[in-house]
């Protein structure tokens, strides 16, 4: 199979199903676990929303030009709670409209310990899949992802914002009580959320108590004792025995690779080579 490669696509269920994107081709990875595999990188790069080549790939897949311009890329995107809509310098307003001013739900999840983050609606349970995530509750149920960064930034003062991916690579967390780190949390930051209803509307935000963690498995036979990356850029050629996958992760034998922070890269993938 050779395209433009792609974050792999997900399904919850019992291992999580993965499916590896190239161009319009989808290959099912559960199928080569075990298995030798091979990935090539080709040396072509395209821009994920323009099409056009570039020589090198930003945030996760675009060109220059659009990494600067489109409002997909902005800093707010990482820090929602630095929106300037408002203030009327959004770079695409329509776009932040129909993206940002949209139901957000902020979440607890366990990937390498306790985080909190923050997630559309269409991306449950996706984004916690692409984290590592092997326990998720959402915790507040938001009217736009400003207001999501906002109580984001409250609560990470009390548990962390940031997953460790190599602690996630190997399967490094113990099980949490999601429900009553939630109760608590939600306590300690009462006056916090009190502003924000006052700040943005009765409706800006919304509790929900009668969410239930849930547990993700992925499969993987066996995780890294220690965690060695491949990176295309030094090295186009990737193969080993498929161990497992985890988050964007492929876990082979030999090392590990993030399939997502190669999008727009032309790759040729071989399953059962050399096998």
């Amino acid at each position: 199979m050779l395209g433009i490669l792609k974050k792999m696509k997900t399904e919850l269920a019992e291992p999580v199903n993965y499916q590896l994107c190239l161009g319009d081709q989808l290959l099912n990875l559960n199928d080569s676990l075990d298995k030798q595999v091979s990935l090539r990188f080709t040396g072509k790069i395209v821009c994920i929303h323009c099409g056009r080549a570039t020589k090198k790939s930003f945030s996760q897949g675009y060109c220059y030009p659009c990494f600067i311009s489109l409002a997909q890329c902005d800093m707010c995107i990482m820090k929602p709670e630095t929106c300037h809509y408002e203030k009327g310098t959004c770079r695409e307003p329509a776009w932040g409209e129909e993206f940002c001013y949209q139901t957000h739900y902020v979440y607890l999840a366990n990937s390498s310990g306790i985080k909190v983050g923050i997630t559309r609606q269409t991306q449950i349970p996706t984004r916690w899949i692409d984290q590592g995530a092997v326990q998720a509750l959402p915790i507040l149920k938001v009217k736009s992802r400003h207001i999501s960064g906002v109580a984001e930034i409250a609560l990470a003062k009390l548990v962390s914002d940031k997953t460790s991916w190599q602690k996630m690579l190997k399967n490094e967390n113990e099980p949490i009580d999601l429900i009553a780190k939630r109760d608590e949390l939600i306590e300690q930051c009462q006056e916090v959320f009190t502003e924000i209803t006052r700040r943005f509307g009765d409706q800006a935000i919304e509790y929900l108590p009668d969410q239930q963690a849930i547990k993700i498995h992925y499969p993987v036979i066996r995780y890294p004792a220690k965690v060695t990356s491949f990176n295309l850029d030094k090295n186009p050629n990737v193969s080993g025995v498929l161990q497992g996958i985890k988050g964007q992760y492929l876990l082979l034998d030999t090392g590990v690779i993030n399939i997502r922070k190669y999008t727009g890269y032309e790759c040729e993938f071989v399953p059962d080579s050399g096998g």
